[in-house]
């Protein structure tokens, strides 16, 4: 069966040019990690997450990062292994545990932390502070209107 709509034309569809986008900006930036440090997206999430708040379980930094729990499990698994994260259980839900930075972890983190500022920065050098406004109240605005979406389909 043969449709008189046009084809979708993913060089034009937004949810495909976001991610595309996300995932050029984080390859290229994790090029800085994992050279250094030979750390993978995932681990670099999880030692940001723990540097930014401290000590946290390994659902809280799923939620905070929106990484599955697999790719949680298994960043934590492997930066435990390089003693860059200890686990501390929780004494109130022995089934998990709460996850803070080594001191190495801290220092890797102390590190990488202004590197991704600068990054940043430079990904949007070429913008007036007016444009950076506008993007960051746009990219706002595309997160709370997916999230709606989300929403609204799950009802």
């Amino acid at each position: 069966m043969t449709s008189s709509l046009p084809p979708l034309e993913l060089e034009s569809f937004l949810p495909y040019r976001l991610n595309v986008l996300a995932e050029t900006v984080s390859q290229s930036l994790a090029g800085v990690y994992r050279r250094r440090y030979g750390i993978t997206v995932p681990e670099w999430r999880l030692i940001a997450t723990l540097g930014q708040f401290g000590t946290v379980t390994a659902k809280g930094i799923g939620h905070h990062s929106r990484m599955h729990k697999t790719k949680v499990s298994r960043a934590a698994a492997t930066l435990e292994a390089r003693a860059l994260i200890r686990r501390e259980p929780n004494s109130q839900d022995m089934r998990e545990s709460f996850l803070a930075l080594t001191e190495d972890g801290r220092a890797i983190y102390e590190t990488l932390a202004p590197q991704a500022r600068d990054f940043a920065q430079a990904l949007v050098a070429g913008f007036s502070s007016s444009e950076r406004a506008a993007l960051d109240g746009l990219l706002e605005r595309l997160m709370l209107r997916a999230q709606e979406l989300t929403n609204e389909m799950a009802e």
